[in-house]
């Protein structure tokens, strides 16, 4: 979130207390007539009869039925964590400002404290997955909801029953005591392209089963800020406030993306969606209707990118892989011997492309599995053997923020890191190094994102215990020389490139 406010611009959770938002779809058209130069006289429009039929009619007959709108109740719970997330927003608004244009944050509009309570309400949109009930929608539609009630087109109405909920990835499963109801089945999103046609189904500003057309504009957007877990279809399918939870269905009407969130300047619809694709939201339906909880493997390391100045630190020769910024106590990766600073490169067998597919390959093996995983380090290869074990509730988010690495030292200062300092900032006794007490605003660190608080723990590999091992290594650096840095920030580690 930080850098979509640094950058005025605002991923919106597509939520609204308005209404319920969904992408729509329209169908393609074909020539009404063809005209013939040989005429002089115009011919007469094609009588309505004849005129002929959109291509993805049939496809919007059999979804629309399947999506529902959902009216959340909140109680006291859902009242105080909104109360929560608007005092977070006052904060940030204070510093950053607000880009999230009239429609307003991804945290909803503000509740007015003084509201009664039977008012505080909310909509959002929801798809059937089975005949008996079960609905899957965005987590954020239905947190701290004291009241679940669930419309479907027809008008029935029915109590809705939280099955399990998955704020990583942002989805929930809720269920109604029904039988034969109309659902949409799912699709394989794996096998979607760039291009292809898709359509949105949902129920934006509460206008009910309405559909739009578009094409998937991306595919494997992650790094977005919007969840945990990113691996986003991207689409140009028209998405507004209240559309979230609703269907992203293909050409066929199968389900492959759960409509989530936009990025817009303007807090409206501006060719930019975001949908949850079937490939990661069918194992989370499946985990909470089994377990009501979502169980994932965990390799118990902190990763960032492989930029073209780490590679050349780490003796790479080029950028894929996945660098280990740091590996948690106790962890199976720690326990196979993966180290701080190891570049992992393969993954079971196949390569690792970046963060974000190692991240997605992780989370999806199960738990016990023997992985083999390949590291490069020194310069040379090895391959290891990691037991995978299963995510714990409290992991932090294993993915460190990449910062640019074209900054020099110069403009930085740093003292000594004693107890009341670490204790201050909120690290822990064992905590070493220096910390950042001020960059210069404007200077080539600051660009780069070096900010006060940061604590430098290692300069090209030696460890930085003190003031004085600060001044000692810095004091031999040579000029254009590229140093590598190991800071901590807010209790993750993460490497930087700098040139002094």
């Amino acid at each position: 979130m930080r850098r979509l406010l640094h950058h005025k611009l605002g991923i919106i959770l597509s939520l609204a207390v308005i209404g319920a938002v969904a992408l729509a779809g329209a169908s393609l058209t074909s020539s009404l007539a063809s005209g013939s130069t040989a005429h002089t006289v115009a011919s007469p429009a094609m009588p309505a009869t004849q005129l002929p039929v959109p291509g993805f009619t049939e496809v919007a007959k059999a979804v629309t039925p399947a999506v529902v709108n959902i009216t959340t109740s909140m109680g006291d719970r859902g009242h105080e964590a909104r109360g929560q997330r608007d005092r977070m927003r006052e904060r940030m608004e204070e510093f950053f400002g607000s880009p999230w244009g009239p429609f307003g944050s991804p945290w909803g509009p503000r509740m007015p404290q003084d509201q009664p309570e039977h008012r505080r309400s909310g909509m959002g949109s929801g798809v059937i997955v089975t005949p008996d009930g079960h609905i899957i929608t965005n987590n954020h539609v239905i947190d701290g909801a004291r009241e679940l009630t669930v419309t479907l087109p027809d008008k029935r109405e029915f109590k809705g029953k939280v099955i399990g909920t998955d704020p990583k990835t942002d989805l929930a499963l809720i269920k109604v005591e029904a039988r034969d109801l109309p659902y949409v089945a799912w699709g394989d999103s794996s096998k979607l392209q760039v291009g292809e046609y898709v359509l949105a189904v949902g129920n934006p500003f509460g206008l009910n089963s309405t559909v739009t057309l578009g094409i998937v504009s991306a595919l494997g957007r992650g790094r977005m800020g919007i969840t945990q877990y990113e691996d986003f279809i991207q689409t140009d399918a028209a998405i507004n406030p209240g559309n979230s939870g609703g269907a992203l269905v293909n050409a066929r009407g199968e389900l492959v993306g759960i409509n989530t969130a936009i990025f817009s300047q303007t807090g409206g619809y501006q060719g930019v969606g975001f949908a949850v694709p079937a490939s990661m939201a069918q194992p989370v339906y499946d985990s909470l209707v089994k377990t009501g909880k979502v169980v994932r493997g965990y390799l118990g390391v902190g990763i960032q990118e492989v930029t073209q100045d780490l590679a050349k630190s780490f003796g790479l020769t080029q950028t894929q892989g996945a660098l280990v910024s740091d590996v948690n106590e106790d962890s199976p990766a720690e326990q196979a011997g993966i180290k701080q600073g190891d570049v992992i490169i393969g993954y079971q067998g196949s390569s690792v492309q970046d963060p974000v597919a190692l991240q997605r390959s992780v989370t999806r093996t199960p738990i016990g599995t023997k992985a083999a995983v390949k590291v490069a380090r020194n310069g040379n290869e090895m391959d290891l053997t990691v037991t995978i074990g299963e995510q714990p509730d409290s992991t932090k988010v294993a993915m460190a923020e990449q910062g640019s690495s074209d900054h020099p030292l110069a403009g930085v200062a740093v003292q000594e890191l004693d107890r009341q300092t670490a204790r201050e900032l909120g690290f822990t006794k064992k905590t070493q190094g220096v910390v950042v007490m001020d960059v210069e605003p404007d200077s080539p660190a600051s660009q780069a994102g070096l900010t006060s608080g940061d604590v430098i723990r290692e300069i090209n590999r030696q460890p930085v215990k003190s003031l004085k091992d600060y001044e000692k290594i810095t004091s031999s650096l040579k000029k254009d020389q590229q140093v590598l840095l190991l800071i901590n920030r807010k209790g993750a580690s993460l490497f930087l490139t700098v040139k002094v």
